[in-house]
């Protein structure tokens, strides 16, 4: 059973930046794709930024030019950096992991259960 627990989140003031980190544990070979979501009250879930094990990395609109998505494979742990913080930004942050537990296991989805980052004066 794969384990994704994030960490990182907190207040920060507006123009502010934090760093978010998702720790991966289990039967884990491989992600093949791991990615940040967020979720505000009131509205769906959003895709913040993904990257897959060969280092390609996608942004959402909410992410592009603020945020940074990383991963380090041997501490299969995922970050993500964020730069330039709005009060819109505010929300759970979740972890989100393909994860292959053999070579030719098929990737089966998992999700962590998400840290607040909340962004106010």
């Amino acid at each position: 059973q794969v384990q994704l627990v994030e960490s990182g989140g907190g207040s920060v003031q507006p123009g502010g930046s934090l760093r978010v980190s998702c720790a991966a544990s289990g039967n884990i070979f491989t992600f093949s794709k791991m990615a940040w979501y967020r979720q505000a009250p009131g509205n769906q879930r959003e895709l913040v930024a993904s990257i897959t094990d060969t280092n390609i990395k996608t942004y959402g609109r909410v992410a592009k030019g603020r945020f940074t998505i990383s991963r380090d494979n041997a501490k299969k742990t995922l970050f993500l950096d964020m730069t330039s913080l709005k009060p819109e930004d505010t929300a759970v942050y979740l972890c989100y992991g393909l994860v292959q537990e053999t070579a030719t296991s098929t990737p089966i989805p998992s999700w962590g259960q998400g840290t607040q980052v909340t962004v106010s004066a």
